[in-house]
């Protein structure tokens, strides 16, 4: 009890960290509380997290205002078809006044990357984000050039538009930490955001709002205290059992891979720190497997077919796999 109790203790900035930005975000943010919360996940961890929802839905203003409020540098990378890996990575361009190269640096050295309808973007440029979202260095003309320790790409995809665009192959899939769906508000979160809209509230003037900064020290100390978040040993057999459970799973193609049971366990670490608590249970697992799991398992043709999702397997899977006493 006594190394629980210290457990306990010692996740204070995690608590801060979390009800700062939920109290903040909710001054711009109308409902979105799930969605918010996983943001935070994603940050807590130094993940990367794959933002799925139709236009609207405030997903650029939310994590814009992420990074406002954590002191984080943003930049936005607006995904095209003909948009070039030099584009987002930089490239060395000859100054004819000092008769060298010098770098131009693209819009990946920042701490919030947003790339927007990623799915949009050539596979060649897509594949240009995966050293910088791995390794957090960018490779140019040869040179190796570090990435920001913050380094974080959201990026958006659009559900419901084909045309055009590249899906991500399920490298680049793997290599986003949790994919979040953003559905629509409630009717009364909606009448709440056109009566905010009607008294002044301007998306593109956040400084207007007034958002109470976090110090940066904090999101060290709480990453710091996610990792020292205890694991149990029953609790690792748990998530294995999961991720090899989807593995036989007669709905799918594509089970999860060791990396997703990494994912699985890091995400549920930062939602006990979340929770209050300094040491993981088996409903921190379960909560967050949908999100971490739903973009790395693949479904056979005739199980999509059939209208079942993602989610759906995961709920099956959990509900298959005996949890820990």
């Amino acid at each position: 009890m006594e190394a629980v109790g210290n457990a306990i203790s010692n996740i204070e900035s995690v608590n801060k960290l979390a009800a700062h930005v939920r109290t903040e975000l909710g001054k711009i943010i109308v409902g979105q509380e799930a969605t918010i919360d996983q943001f935070v996940l994603v940050i807590l961890c130094g993940g990367h997290g794959l933002v799925e929802g139709v236009p609207g839905l405030a997903k650029t203003l939310a994590v814009k205002a992420l990074a406002r409020l954590l002191q984080l540098e943003f930049q936005r990378v607006q995904c095209t078809a003909d948009l070039m890996p030099a584009d987002v990575l930089g490239a060395n361009i000859f100054n004819m006044a000092a008769g060298s190269f010098a770098l131009h640096r693209g819009p990946v050295f920042t701490d919030l990357l947003l790339v927007d309808e990623i799915n949009r973007t050539p596979p060649r440029t897509q594949a240009a984000l995966l050293e910088c979202m791995e390794e957090r260095q960018v490779t140019i003309d040869g040179a190796r050039h570090p990435l920001s320790g913050f380094f974080t790409v959201f990026a958006t995809q659009n559900p419901v538009e084909f045309e055009g665009t590249y899906p991500l192959p399920e490298a680049q899939l793997d290599r986003f930490l949790m994919k979040i769906l953003v559905s629509y508000p409630a009717a009364e979160q909606e009448a709440k955001i056109l009566e905010n809209y009607q008294n002044g509230f301007d998306a593109r003037e956040l400084e207007k709002v007034g958002l109470a900064p976090v110090d940066s020290r904090l999101l060290i100390a709480a990453r710091t205290e996610v990792a020292q978040v205890k694991v149990e040993p029953a609790l690792f057999r748990y998530i294995t059992a999961l991720v090899r459970r989807t593995r036989e799973w007669p709905s799918l193609s594509l089970g999860a891979s060791p990396r997703a049971a990494i994912s699985l366990m890091l995400v549920a670490k930062a939602m006990a720190a979340m929770d209050g608590r300094g040491y993981l249970i088996p409903d921190d697992v379960k909560s967050v497997a949908p999100p971490v799991l739903r973009h790395r398992i693949m479904l056979k043709p005739e199980a999509d077919l059939e209208g079942i999702t993602a989610d759906q397997v995961i709920r099956d899977v959990i509900a298959a796999v005996e949890v820990p006493k």
